[in-house]
């Protein structure tokens, strides 16, 4: 099920109906959809992420929407939802935390979660560090480009480069895409002190074209994590968009995997 535009000479706006309630979606970025609360919120205005969206008899329709969008973004959510935990991992300016490079959730379970949802609740401090997240495919093939030419003479990755510049059909196996990716993160870590890490990865966001927009509290982005064809999945990482502070206060983070904990 997915939204029908309200004006088909303007698509940015259109409407979803799910659980009987109407929903303003834009698309703001090239994938994705960004949802706020019901157009005539009721009771249900304040937590309509738990109490339409994810009802029993809604949620499975609401899911196939987070798996065929990659990313639905929901604004202005209060809840009290006790099955959100806290985001952890820690980064200092002389390191990254595996948090920062792309990644699946749950790659060390025996199935990756469908939908990682991450959340920033109301707080008393904004957060200047963004979530960047983008198509797998995409992240791949970004972080190829943005190798520096001595890098690209690493093991096979200059033809490896080459091949995703070529049609789907003659890119590597989707299979394979873990592992170029793994090269790739361990080479730049080898190679790179830790800011210029985060420069060659904010280069990647923005050959991904991931979406980084800041974050709102309140807000909750769904990414599909495990879709059934690979190639369509998504991945995501903690993004500083400017030379990393020491001691910098930042607002916090909570999430789940919202098809299995919510």
């Amino acid at each position: 099920m997915k939204p029908e535009p309200t004006d088909l000479s303007n698509c940015e706006t259109q409407t979803l109906e799910l659980g009987g309630e109407r929903f303003q979606v834009s698309r703001p970025h090239d994938f994705g959809i960004v949802i706020n609360r019901p157009i005539d919120a009721g009771e249900v205005g304040q937590d309509y992420l738990h109490q339409v969206l994810l009802r029993e008899d809604v949620r499975d329709s609401f899911l196939e929407i987070v798996d065929n969008e990659g990313l639905v973004v929901c604004k202005n959510v209060r809840t009290t939802e006790p099955s959100y935990r806290k985001v952890r991992g820690k980064s200092s300016h002389g390191k990254l935390s595996q948090a920062e490079y792309y990644h699946h959730d749950g790659c060390s379970c025996p199935v990756k979660p469908r939908v990682v949802e991450i959340r920033m609740p109301h707080q008393l401090i904004n957060r200047n560090i963004a979530t960047a997240i983008a198509p797998f495919r995409s992240v791949v093939a970004a972080m190829l480009r943005s190798l520096p030419q001595e890098m690209l003479t690493h093991g096979e990755l200059e033809s490896t480069l080459h091949q995703f510049s070529c049609s789907p059909s003659e890119q590597p196996l989707v299979d394979t895409w873990d592992q170029i990716q793994g090269r790739i993160t361990r080479l730049v870590r080898r190679e790179l002190d830790a800011e210029s890490c985060r420069v060659f990865f904010r280069q990647v966001d923005d050959e991904a074209n991931a979406y980084v927009e800041p974050w709102e509290m309140g807000e909750s982005r769904l990414i599909c994590n495990n879709h059934k064809n690979l190639a369509e999945t998504m991945q995501h990482r903690r993004s500083y968009q400017a030379p990393r502070m020491s001691a910098e206060a930042n607002g916090s983070l909570v999430k789940r995997w919202t098809a299995e904990e919510a």
